[in-house]
């Protein structure tokens, strides 16, 4: 930092009002931004392009905590039943429709895009599906792969 004698030499830490270090405008490689000196510019300007498995805090005396756990067991059963899933629909595909196929085709349709999208069925998702395969019945269960989507659904949720 300069002395109070004049602003900063360029690229060069400031203080805000509160006595904290303000950054020099410069990114930290992940598209986080910190204050600038701009003439005419009006307080600090943050950006941040993306946070991942991480927590970030503002303000005086605040704090931050992240816990980041993977679920070994839990991602390779939920792999293994959008495999089935994507399998029984297109099992189902080669079948004349009735109403019972086309609710279970829907349940499916929205379990494949919510483990692509999060990365898990949650349970409401699960005990849909389990119900639609119930009302199914027969269709599902004469095919392997609806089967085998019976079955992981039914260890994913307990019995």
């Amino acid at each position: 930092m300069t002395g109070t004698d004049g602003p900063p030499a360029p690229g060069e830490p400031t203080a805000d009002a509160t006595g904290a270090a303000a950054a020099t405008g410069a990114t930290d490689g992940a598209g986080v931004t910190g204050a600038t000196d701009r003439p005419g510019a009006s307080g600090a300007t943050v950006r941040i392009g993306s946070v991942a498995n991480s927590a970030l805090t503002f303000g005086a005396h605040s704090t931050a905590t992240t816990t980041n756990v993977s679920h070994g067991e839990s991602d390779a059963a939920q792999r293994e039943l959008l495999a089935a899933v994507r399998a029984l629909r297109a099992d189902l595909a080669r079948f004349v429709s009735t109403p019972d196929t086309e609710v279970l085709d829907a349940e499916l349709v929205a379990t494949e895009e919510e483990i692509t999208a999060s990365g898990e069925a949650g349970r409401p998702r699960l005990e849909r599906l389990r119900s639609s395969l119930a009302s199914a019945g027969e269709w599902a269960g004469a095919l392997g792969s609806g089967v085998a989507v019976a079955e992981l659904v039914a260890a994913l949720l307990g019995g």
